[in-house]
């Protein structure tokens, strides 16, 4: 099992690029099953959750071809196979996008159950009502065996803002017969980005960024030419390890609008970031210190559904507020296994209470100490590599699979702005 092994204490400074939004390359992808031309994809994260994405279209019979190293060709039109393959849908959550394009074009999808990291319940309720809203009938014989004619354009109202849900909602509509009226739906920058995709072919999508989507069906779409947003994600896990650090950093291609609740609750912990048009600095030698609320009560960061603050960033916060001055409740409404982890910062030095699976709180600053950790999920494991960088001495890091999921030549790059970091096997 590969391994990071990390001496932590040094500032990480220098200037490093976005990468493209894993969230938004994933149901992109799928979405190329939909075109009836050649489409080309470029600012991929070259990371496996997407080259399994990859493989799986390559499966059902799609050219797909990586064409750069974050350039992606496909073509779609030599497609017949309806059933995905159960070995590379158990790799990632994702596999399960795939079932409202296929349902849009073939009326048959046969999905096993998707694989992802284990954070909690993920219910996949709310892509079956919505396939149901528009005329899709399902049986379990160990994989989602989804059936239905021609769908036909409703009026959904999303249990649930999940936004795996609402892009399958969205990809099943844009070919169905009449208008879909999508309530609820989630407005993250990744479900905006496949929206503005699918408009490049020739959908027509109204109310982009909104919680209400307006989706009037079209006989076809075409191809052509898309480059995937920047993942606001990791903008936010840089500046989180350059503060805590006290580097210099500038972050490259940043879309400012996408950390609209993302630079207040860093604000909340003292760190501040300078935003301009295309990137983002973190200047050097902050003094984190924890903002009190009025009358000098403690402070909450809590998650929740865009534009509220990110639950994929909650495993960030925690770390940082170890570093802060003062104490903070971090409160993870969504997945109530992803504050699990905090049991290792701990074991390095953190003064963390976990009250349940959803709150912990956190008061700072704590000396932490390098540790041999093992990486339970994406946005964990990225955290517990930022803990690593600001703590004495040496850590090892298992498991780094799953970071290597979601952030693209992590280590590399982490090198190139001052980190003593390299991968090993355990």
């Amino acid at each position: 099992m590969q391994s990071f092994v990390i001496q932590g204490g040094r500032p990480l400074s220098g200037t490093v690029r976005a990468s493209g939004n894993k969230n938004g390359a994933l149901p992109i992808l799928a979405a190329t099953l939909l075109a009836s031309e050649e489409v080309r994809l470029s600012n991929l994260p070259r990371i496996r959750d997407v080259e399994v994405m990859v493989e799986l279209l390559a499966d059902l019979g799609a050219d797909a071809v990586w064409t750069g190293p974050n350039e992606v060709r496909v073509d779609s039109s030599g497609v017949t196979k309806t059933e995905l393959d159960p070995d590379l849908c158990r790799e990632i959550r994702a596999s399960f996008l795939l079932a409202g394009p296929l349902l849009s074009r073939f009326g048959r999808a046969v999905v096993p159950p998707p694989g992802g990291d284990v954070i909690g319940r993920r219910r996949l309720d709310t892509h079956i009502h919505a396939f149901a809203a528009l005329g899709v009938e399902m049986e379990m014989n160990g994989a989602y065996d989804l059936r239905a004619g021609k769908l036909v354009g409703t009026r959904l109202f999303l249990d649930e803002a999940s936004v795996m849900g609402t892009e399958n909602a969205i990809m099943a509509a844009v070919l169905a017969q009449g208008e879909t009226i999508v309530g609820h739906a989630a407005c993250e920058p990744h479900v905006q980005d496949l929206c503005r995709f699918l408009v490049s072919l020739g959908a027509r999508v109204e109310g982009i960024g909104s919680n209400v989507l307006r989706i009037e069906g079209v006989e076809r779409l075409g191809g052509g030419s898309y480059r995937i947003g920047p993942e606001h994600v990791e903008v936010a896990s840089f500046a989180a390890l350059a503060a805590v650090t006290g580097g210099d950093l500038t972050v490259e291609d940043v879309e400012p609008d996408d950390l609209v609740s993302i630079v207040p609750a860093f604000r909340k912990l003292g760190i501040e970031l300078e935003v301009r048009e295309r990137t983002l600095r973190v200047p050097p030698g902050q003094q984190l210190r924890v903002v009190d609320d009025l009358g000098g009560q403690i402070p909450k960061i809590e998650s929740g559904i865009w534009p509220a603050f990110p639950a994929d960033l909650t495993s960030i916060a925690v770390v940082a507020a170890t570093q802060a001055h003062g104490t903070v409740l971090v409160f993870e409404k969504m997945f109530e296994s992803r504050l699990f982890f905090v049991d290792k910062l701990v074991s390095m030095g953190a003064r963390i209470i976990l009250c349940d699976p959803h709150r912990a709180v956190i008061t700072g600053p704590a000396k932490l100490y390098g540790q041999r950790l093992e990486s339970p999920d994406i946005r964990a494991g990225m955290a517990m590599v930022i803990a690593a960088l600001c703590a004495e001495g040496r850590s090892s890091i298992g498991n780094i699979r799953q970071i290597d999921r979601g952030y693209e030549r992590i280590d590399e790059r982490l090198r190139a702005l001052g980190a003593d970091i390299e991968r090993g096997e355990l």
